[in-house]
């Protein structure tokens, strides 16, 4: 089989409210059951000892029944979050393509999140027109809003 994307983990504070979050706002659908894991197994494989982790998938929209999800996870022991920045090295967002960046941006902050800049639109030549924008999420992950014109 030739590789494909799977999924995304992000590891949240509260994960089912960080799922509602991306349920209502963003469009994903569950994928159940729930996860609730832990043992030897997962030690193994995280490199943590007595690892017990608890959330779900969600997948992703616009990719169908056997898309690639994200998945929300909480542990029962983590380190505090450091804040998160666009231009920190590592995962520096997640981008969902929305039909309107500027009423889903109002959205976003309505529901707890966050403006991290500007909503902008701009013509890429020979490419097509942008608008997208920076938002957090409740617990302050960065994600792109984003909609793109081809030419």
């Amino acid at each position: 089989m030739a590789t494909r994307y799977g999924h995304t983990n992000l590891i949240a504070e509260d994960w089912e409210a960080l799922a509602d979050f991306y349920v209502r706002v963003l469009d994903c659908e569950r994928v159940l059951p729930g996860r609730d894991m832990q043992g030897d197994w997962l030690d193994k494989g995280t490199g943590l000892d007595g690892a017990h982790c608890v959330g779900m998938h969600l997948r992703l929209p616009g990719w169908g029944d056997s898309g690639p999800t994200l998945e929300i996870f909480r542990y029962a022991e983590q380190p505090a979050r450091v804040p998160a920045a666009v231009n920190r090295p590592g995962f520096g967002h997640i981008c969902f393509r929305v039909d309107d960046v500027h009423a889903k941006f109002d959205e976003v902050l309505a529901e707890g999140g966050r403006a991290v800049g500007e909503v902008v639109s701009t013509d890429i030549p020979g490419k097509g027109h942008i608008t997208w924008c920076y938002v957090t999420d409740p617990e302050g992950n960065i994600v792109e809003l984003q909609r793109w014109e081809p030419a």
